[in-house]
């Protein structure tokens, strides 16, 4: 009896045991309905489609291939290579790896620019002053200012990119221009402005006294009562002083209020600007200007002035940065369609070519110098590895008035394609655009259709030579 109930205890551990084993395997702290699903649901699909975009979206790489390169630093690279990865440019040069992933532009004989910037102009985003809640990506504006070239534009009080078709990213910087009126004509105006610049002058030195100050009994902070702020970032070199003027005592008074309180001006217009280059050179001005500008000078003036075709060289020579823009603010004007050659910055910086201005200048003054006005020449304005990958491909010199943009390219994504828009595509259209696809067919209907035709073809010969023998027959 003691033995059956030993072994009956150790039969009881056998059997417990095997339970304990056989299922722990099965026991699981996610339910039945989640196995069910990741077995082949539709929830895990669809789960894993999202993380497949989220991670293509995460990892674009485009490439242009094959084009004559103008960084805009001076250096050309041809037949190369430039290749983007998420916008930004990883590689430009020769023997590139490019991913299989990439999407790729075959540019070869054409050439490859970066994307113009655009410092005062109109109409190109479609929508109103502010520009991050009015960007109108579809409008017939921003496609004309890609055709033009640009792609990044100066507009009220904003630079943007013409990402067409995108929202994202549009605006890169605001506020990096102070608007001053320096007072033509008017010795009060002038006064004033002068005073306003000392007493900012005054607190700013103060205000840095008291900052560096590491003393416990230094005192409350300085008063900005009746100071004018927006001076104040001028001269810590937040913003930029915007000065429109274009006169020649204008002029020289700009230089001398900008040496004395240490700032770089920015001045629209600048017509006479070539008689006082040194002065302005000496400040550290940007002038931006529209070579084509005509005024003649006073009859009652000795001195020089007036404009000049020689404006912007003269001014380069002086150590001045450039900037060259259209004669009209309005670079998306259907005029632009039948007179391209009158209203598109690149044509205007050809004037300044045209009197004197050297030819990688002139492109600087469409691309880098506006973007260093903007406080955004880190990432726009060259092709330089680091920055974005804005650039434009042309079919010719980007300064000759017969050239077309035929590629626009905004952080890694086409934008632009001539040969896909209505305006322009008529214009000498592409040779590979101009041939029309082979329509590929069903192999077995086409291996049909071929057999039947190559059987008619084998019944017309034979009838053809028996009409040959019956005819040599009746002869004989």
């Amino acid at each position: 009896m003691k033995k059956s109930m030993l072994q009956w205890f150790g039969i009881l551990l056998a059997s417990v045991g095997v339970l304990h084993f056989s299922a722990a395997p099965a026991f699981s702290l996610t339910p039945t309905w989640q196995d069910e699903e990741s077995d082949g649901g539709e929830g895990s699909e669809s789960d894993t489609d999202q993380d497949e975009d989220e991670a293509e979206d995460k990892d674009r790489w485009y490439a242009v291939v094959g084009g004559d390169i103008y960084t805009g630093t001076g250096a050309v690279l041809k037949g190369a290579t430039l290749l983007s990865h998420n916008g930004r440019i990883v590689q430009i040069g020769y023997n590139v790896d490019i991913p299989e992933s990439a999407e790729v532009l075959s540019a070869t004989g054409y050439r490859v620019y970066p994307g113009i910037v655009a410092i005062a102009s109109t109409g190109l985003f479609g929508g109103g002053s502010d520009l991050a809640n009015s960007v109108d990506p579809y409008s017939q504006g921003m496609l004309l200012g890609l055709a033009s070239g640009i792609t990044s534009a100066v507009q009220g009080g904003e630079i943007a990119k013409l990402k067409r078709g995108f929202i994202e990213g549009t605006v890169m910087r605001s506020n990096f221009f102070q608007s001053m009126r320096l007072g033509t004509n008017n010795p009060s105006g002038k006064m004033q402005l002068r005073e306003k610049f000392e007493e900012a002058s005054k607190y700013l030195r103060k205000y840095r006294r008291w900052r560096n100050d590491r003393s416990k009994d230094k005192g409350p902070e300085p008063k900005a009562t009746g100071i004018d702020m927006g001076i104040v970032a001028v001269l810590r070199g937040e913003r930029r002083a915007y000065f429109s003027e274009s006169q020649r005592a204008d002029l020289l008074d700009i230089a001398s209020l900008a040496q004395k309180y240490g700032f770089r001006p920015v001045i629209s217009g600048g017509t006479e600007a070539w008689t006082v280059a040194d002065e302005l050179g000496r400040a550290g001005a940007t002038v931006i200007l529209t070579p084509r500008t005509r005024n003649d000078k006073s009859e009652q003036l000795v001195r020089d002035g007036g404009s000049s075709i020689e404006n912007a060289a003269i001014l380069h020579r002086s150590g001045v940065q450039v900037v060259v823009r259209s004669p009209s603010q309005g670079n998306s004007t259907m005029g632009g369609i039948a007179g391209r050659d009158v209203i598109h910055i690149p044509i205007s910086a050809s004037f300044a070519v045209r009197g004197g201005l050297p030819e990688q200048a002139a492109l600087e003054s469409i691309t880098i110098n506006p973007a260093r006005i903007a406080g955004v020449s880190h990432r726009i304005g060259t092709l330089e590895v680091g920055k974005d990958a804005d650039f434009i491909v042309t079919d010719g010199d980007l300064l000759h008035y017969a050239t077309f943009v035929q590629w626009a390219v905004v952080d890694g994504e086409m934008v632009y394609d001539k040969q896909a828009e209505m305006y322009y595509a008529h214009i000498r259209p592409r040779a590979e655009a101009a041939l029309a696809p082979a329509i590929k067919t069903d192999p077995g209907e086409g291996e049909e259709e071929s057999s039947e035709e190559a059987g008619e073809g084998e019944e017309s010969d034979e009838d053809a030579s028996k009409d040959g023998d019956d005819e040599k027959e009746s002869d004989s």
